[in-house]
């Protein structure tokens, strides 16, 4: 497995992965051009035999004091296998703001328990935040002053 940059070229992989993980809460071709053409954004891909498994995208945002960790998803059948977590760090290194931020799904209890152990805290819920009404999780991360 490889982590690369993903690029515009990358987009009908990424609207295939975004169905697979997602379902209906996938995000809509606009935001996909958007998190792969947008200056500043991390986007990361995880690629296995010539195949995007998994995608990444960290959102900077300096003047704030944080980045927002936009997205993460890795193919169901690809999980467990620390692809994620590889994404995750891999993210991480490249974004420099004090601190991180995400949301999840609050029944996500494989990703809660990911970020947990990669130091992230829940800072807060926001209700009915998915399509189907379910809340998300906001979570945080400080990071290390000398990681930056």
């Amino acid at each position: 497995m490889e982590i690369l940059t993903a690029t515009i070229r990358d987009l009908n992989a990424l609207r295939k992965l975004e169905r697979a993980c997602f379902e209906k809460d996938a995000w809509p071709l606009f935001d996909l051009i958007a998190v792969l053409t947008f200056p500043d954004v991390v986007r990361l891909k995880a690629v296995e035999d010539n195949q995007m498994v998994g995608f990444i995208a960290g959102d900077p945002r300096p003047s704030q004091g944080f980045s927002w960790i936009a997205t993460v998803g890795v193919l169901p059948e690809f999980q467990r296998r620390g692809i994620g977590r590889a994404l995750l760090h891999a993210c991480e290194a490249q974004i420099k703001t004090p601190r991180v931020k995400l949301s999840v799904r609050a029944t996500n209890h494989a990703a809660i328990n990911l970020y947990e152990q990669e130091g992230y805290r829940t800072m807060g819920i926001w209700k009915a935040y998915y399509n189907d009404g379910e809340n998300a999780i906001v979570m945080e991360k400080p990071r290390q002053a000398d990681a930056l």
